[in-house]
């Protein structure tokens, strides 16, 4: 396809299942969280942005252990076989509220280490894997437009996971006689800890959203059965979502043994050059071309720190403002079945742009570059940051009118639904953010597999994922900027970082641009 080599959209279909996983922990994560413990913004951000980080700082490892061992085929399989088993730990239901607080949140952190385990094992190493696809000469000029392929399809996973994740918690509120209300877990949690002490807004808001939840359209006799039986059922429909995610990875496994034979093998190449000896292009690498490349890199991932930090609050300080802010009664797909409500929903926008952008960014640079207007890599990336900036700026100017969460929790049900803002502003959002994504991430994917010396891809490529672990770090910033400021300020936050970055990117440009010739 599009003359790439062989085994490219067989990695990239390996590659969905861990994206629908990872978009499945990207809709519902911090939501289940809060949801299943009663935990606020900040609390549940600490275990997200741990979660998170883990992901992508075990790759490290991960990559450390396929360079040593020489077998990147069987740690790839062994990430899908680890990152099941850690779903299937946070899949198993248990009863909400939890009997055990402490042991039930640390089985569950378990879980999420489990699959950020797995899934260092699995990521970085198989994108170095495609990034050999493209080491020799047949193939060397098609990197970039390669990784931007191969991110194209691994995002197709990550599209259908938020409908599947919504219609299955839906589905199984709609089984048990009650309709989804995105505010009422935290209203119900409220209520148990407080009882008759609750807040008379909240109160009432509890007492409105409680009689319009039950299907049959009955009313509420005991609010403390109503909250326990309500959010016992709305967290098992997570657990079940969660199972959607094992069966995923399944398939992903299928797919790679059954296309195994493609990939390349590094251990075969390092037989072909002898046991420990550098290979051709290392001995004509010398040592100052690899101190400049490594440079080169580590400058590049200290700049995408500040792209992730603000990119990867869309699973979390983002999804709290599509539940608190915006209008979801106006997306209500009625399945029978089940229906597709929810804020989780917006986690699809994402990839759907990745999928429809990515053949148009391509174009765009293909049209740029035969009219002799080359971009460079490092320039691309100087762009992504200032679209990310632009990304936030535009959700500043929705948010000035909107009040505080603080102000929030002090409104009436009807108050709250008179600020509400159309879903539209999300889907703008996503998809200004999503071009930045495509000048970023698959781009930076290509650029450390050009620049790494040839002995230390595994290595480099856990590095770019340490850097997005760095990033995943400082997720909570978020959640205490959105708990403790008001909106404007919060998303403004991130326009500065976003801009502070191009700005420290373009400085560097020109000598990225001679160390990657």
């Amino acid at each position: 396809m599009f003359n790439q080599p062989k085994g490219l959209i067989a990695a990239a279909l390996a590659n969905m299942g861990e994206r629908f996983g990872f978009y499945i922990m990207m809709a519902i994560l911090t939501l289940f969280i809060s949801a299943k413990f009663g935990l606020g913004e900040e609390t549940a951000g600490y275990i997200y942005s741990g979660f998170y980080a883990s992901i992508y700082l075990l790759a490290l490892a991960g990559g450390i252990i396929a360079d040593r061992t020489k077998n990147y085929k069987g740690t790839i399989m062994w990430g899908l076989i680890v990152m099941s088993i850690g779903y299937l730990i946070i899949a198993v239901p248990t009863p909400t509220p939890v009997p055990n607080f402490w042991s039930a949140l640390l089985l569950t952190c378990f879980g999420l280490l489990v699959i950020a385990f797995g899934n260092g094992l699995f990521k970085g190493n198989l994108q170095a894997l495609v990034g050999q696809m493209y080491d020799n000469d047949e193939f060397a000029a098609k990197r970039e437009s390669g990784f931007q392929i191969f991110y194209m399809f691994i995002n197709i996973g990550g599209f259908f996971a938020p409908w599947i994740a919504i219609g299955v918690r839906n589905w199984w509120l709609k089984v048990n006689g009650f309709d989804y209300n995105a505010k009422l877990p935290e209203l119900c949690h409220e209520y148990l800890a407080k009882g008759a002490g609750m807040a008379g807004e909240g109160m009432s808001n509890l007492t409105t959203y409680a009689n319009a939840a039950y299907l049959d359209g009955r009313e509420v006799a005991d609010l403390g059965a109503f909250c326990n039986e309500y959010l016992d059922v709305f967290n098992r429909g997570f657990h079940y979502a969660f199972m959607a995610a094992i069966v995923m990875m399944l398939v992903s496994l299928v797919i790679y043994l059954s296309n195994r034979a493609k990939f390349p093998d590094p251990a075969k190449k390092a037989s072909k050059n002898g046991a420990g000896k550098p290979t051709a292009a290392e001995i004509k690498m010398d040592a100052q071309e690899i101190r400049q490349r490594i440079l080169a890199l580590f400058a590049v991932f200290g700049v995408v720190i500040f792209f992730w930090v603000s990119f990867h609050q869309n699973g979390y300080s983002l999804t709290y403002f599509a539940r608190d802010y915006v209008n979801l009664d106006v997306i209500n797909i009625d399945l029978g079945f089940t229906t597709i409500k929810g804020a989780e929903i917006f986690q699809c926008v994402n990839p759907f742009f990745v999928v429809t952008l990515t053949p148009v960014i391509m174009w765009l640079f293909g049209w740029l570059d035969r009219r002799g207007k080359v971009i460079s890599t490092p320039m691309k990336i100087a762009l992504g940051m200032g679209i990310a900036a632009l990304a936030y700026l535009f959700l500043v100017g929705f948010s000035f009118a909107l009040p505080s969460k603080a102000e929030l929790a002090g409104m009436r049900a009807e108050e709250v639904q008179s600020i509400l803002v159309t879903p539209w502003v999300m889907i703008g959002l996503y998809f200004i953010l999503t071009v930045a994504e495509l000048f970023i991430s698959p781009l930076g994917l290509a650029f450390v597999s050009k620049v790494a010396p040839p002995h230390m891809q595994g290595l480099m490529q856990g590095f770019w994922l340490a850097a997005t672990a760095v990033g995943n770090s400082l997720l909570f910033i978020g959640g205490w900027l959105y708990v403790h400021t008001p909106m404007w300020i919060t998303w403004g936050v991130f326009v500065a970082a976003c801009g502070a970055s191009m700005l420290v990117m373009l400085s560097m440009v020109k000598w990225l641009e001679r160390v990657t010739k």
